[in-house]
C-alpha cells in the first residue's frame, strides 16, 4: 500500500456516531420468535423465489460447482439485502474507521477489514470514497466483509472482476464458495428439532456453544433426543431459543455451524436454514 495514499484516506474518513449505535444493538440479539417473523415473511419468501426462477441456470451450477444447495444461496441473498433492495448506506470506509478506532469491541478486526478495503481499492475492486454498506462494512448483495470479498468472492461470469453488486453469476457463485470454504457438507442435514426432558440437565449442552461438541451418549445422558438419532461419530450442538409458547431447543450439526460462519448469531442460522426451507417448499408449489 502507499502510505501517501492510506494516510489521505484516514484523513477523509468520518466517525459516525450512528454505526456506533447500530453495532450496540444488532437486530440479531431480539428474541428468536420475533427475529423469525423479520425474515420468514412472505415478500422475502415471493421475493426469493422470483429470484430462484430469475437466476435457476446459475444457481444449479453453483450447486455443481461448489457442492452448496439453491434454496441455501438465495437465502442468505434474501436474509442480507431482500435481494439487493437494502445493501446499507453507510460509506464503508467511514464505519470501518469507526468500528477500528472509536468502537469499543473488536477494534483490531475492523481496523483489519480498514486494511482489507484499502487493499480492495488498490486492486481497483472498489472505489472507498464512493462504495457503501452496512453499519459494519459489509458489502453488495451478499454482504461480504471486505477480507471476505479478497477471500472468497468469484468472477462467476468470468468477465475478470468479481462484482457483488450487479452481476448475479459473481454473487451466487461467491456466497456458494464461501460456504465451500467453511466446511459445507454436500447432502448432509443441518439442524434437528431436540427434546429436552430436563431443563436443568440440558443447560450444561447448551452452554458449550454453537459449535458441535457432543455424541449421542452425551445427548442421551442428558435426557435430550432429537427427531433422528445421531449417528455414530456425529456430533451436534444443543441450541436454545426463546419460542413465542416458550423455550425451544434444536441440535445444531456441522452444517448449521457453516452457515454460523457467515454470522455468528444462532439466530441468524436459523432463520436462513428455514428460509431456504420455505423459499424450497414454494417453489415446488409455483412449478405447478
Amino acid at each position: 500500500l502507499d502510505e501517501g495514499k492510506v494516510r489521505e484516506l484516514l484523513l477523509e474518513a468520518q466517525v459516525l456516531p450512528g454505526v456506533l449505535r447500530a453495532i450496540a444493538t444488532p437486530g440479531t440479539a431480539k428474541p428468536w420468535h420475533v427475529f423469525r417473523a423479520n425474515y420468514l415473511s412472505k415478500p422475502r419468501i415471493d421475493g426469493g423465489v422470483a429470484f430462484w426462477r430469475e437466476n435457476a441456470p446459475l444457481l444449479v451450477q453453483a450447486r455443481e460447482t461448489f457442492g452448496v444447495p439453491e434454496e441455501l444461496i438465495v437465502a442468505i441473498v434474501g436474509v442480507e439485502t431482500v435481494y439487493g433492495r437494502t445493501t446499507g448506506s453507510y460509506r464503508v470506509l467511514d464505519a470501518l474507521f469507526t468500528l477500528g478506532f472509536e468502537g469499543q469491541n473488536r477494534a483490531a478486526y475492523f481496523q483489519s477489514e480498514l486494511e482489507e478495503l484499502m487493499l480492495l481499492a488498490r486492486d481497483g475492486i472498489v472505489d472507498p470514497r464512493t462504495v457503501k454498506g452496512s453499519y459494519a462494512g459489509a458489502m453488495g448483495w451478499p454482504q461480504f466483509m471486505p477480507s471476505s470479498l479478497r477471500r472468497y468472492g468469484v468472477d462467476f461470469d468470468a468477465d475478470g472482476r468479481v462484482d457483488l453488486w450487479s452481476s448475479p453469476a459473481d454473487i451466487i457463485g461467491s456466497v456458494a464458495n464461501y460456504f465451500r470454504q467453511f466446511g459445507w457438507q454436500t447432502g448432509a442435514d443441518v439442524v434437528l428439532r431436540a427434546t429436552v426432558r430436563e431443563t436443568s440437565e440440558a443447560g450444561s449442552l447448551v452452554s458449550l456453544g454453537v459449535k458441535p461438541a457432543a455424541g449421542r451418549q452425551q445427548f442421551d445422558a442428558k435426557g435430550v433426543t432429537t427427531e433422528r438419532p445421531l449417528k455414530d461419530g456425529e456430533l451436534a450442538s444443543l441450541l436454545l431459543y426463546e419460542g413465542e409458547n416458550g423455550a425451544e431447543y434444536w441440535a445444531g450439526l456441522d452444517n448449521f455451524y457453516a452457515i454460523t460462519r457467515y454470522n455468528r448469531s444462532q439466530n441468524y442460522a436459523l432463520a436462513v436454514w428455514q428460509l431456504a426451507r420455505a423459499l424450497s417448499e414454494a417453489r415446488s408449489r409455483a412449478s405447478w
